[in-house]
């Protein structure tokens, strides 16, 4: 026997010795896109975030202060930012900080990194996420960090 589950729309087949109820399940589970209102999520055709099921999915994330137009110029004040803008997506979703599982680090260097590394490990220091780190050059000019994560709600207690 199998159970059944719609993800997205696509039938998905999970073998199971026995189904909960007997019979097969239908679970739909739910796509929400949510959006910051920034002009640049219409224009490069993105989400701030995707809420699927109980997982958020956050974008990669500068750390611009969307609000005074102003990128801070040091890579600890844009990590301390990132933080900042992943407030309006997690709290949207019903999530926390605490209930971030897994972070994307992309820095311009490996010095950039060695600067903003402890300050993470004094934000994520309770939760210790998963993280991969990256160098990579970036498309906006005085970038030097950007952060995607992904988020299980509920699960940060």
């Amino acid at each position: 026997m199998s159970c059944r589950w719609t993800v997205a729309g696509w039938p998905m087949v999970t073998p199971q010795a026995e189904p909960p109820s007997g019979k097969d399940c239908i679970m739909a589970v739910t796509r929400e896109n949510i959006s910051s209102g920034s002009k640049f999520e219409a224009a490069y055709g993105y989400s701030r975030a995707v809420k699927v099921g109980d997982t958020l999915y956050i974008s990669g994330t500068i750390g611009m202060d969307y609000a005074a137009g102003v990128m801070p110029e040091g890579a600890v004040d844009q990590l301390h930012q990132i933080i900042r803008n992943f407030e309006l997506p997690l709290a949207k979703a019903g999530a926390s900080l605490r209930d971030i599982v897994q972070i994307t680090t992309y820095v311009t260097a490996p010095e950039v990194f060695a600067e903003v590394g402890p300050e993470m490990g004094k934000i994520f220091a309770e939760t210790l996420p998963a993280n991969a780190a990256l160098v990579v050059a970036f498309p906006v000019p005085g970038v030097k960090v950007e952060i995607s994560a992904v988020a299980v709600i509920g699960c940060g207690g």
